[in-house]
């Protein structure tokens, strides 16, 4: 089975195999699409983990295309918007920064 550099853990000598830190593996594939929903969300699509081997990239018009890994992510994006996604873009970083002021906002009240 071949695996996405993403999908590996910071060991080298640590093999994913089935059953076998299985779940810590959905777990942190769980975070990533999180924090690449951030910035996906600026552009209006949504990813979503599809049995812990894929991805799914929504988009509002209910467009949707599988993503092997997320490595092929930001491609698919680009293709789906038809535009390129800048992870820099001031506009972008501002969205991310007054939602983390949100949350923190509410979890402190």
């Amino acid at each position: 089975m071949q695996i996405h550099w993403t999908d590996q853990t910071s060991n080298d000598d640590d093999e994913i195999l089935v059953g076998d830190l299985q779940r810590s593996r959905h777990r942190t594939r769980l975070q990533r699409a999180k924090l690449s929903n951030k910035i996906l969300h600026y552009y209006r699509l949504k990813l979503e983990d599809w049995n812990s081997s894929k991805f799914v990239l929504r988009d509002l018009k209910g467009n949707q295309e599988i993503v092997h890994d997320l490595g092929a992510l930001w491609g698919t994006a680009e293709k789906m918007i038809g535009r390129p996604v800048n992870p820099l873009d001031p506009h972008l970083l501002q969205q991310i920064e007054e939602e983390q002021r949100q949350l923190l906002g509410a979890e402190q009240s």
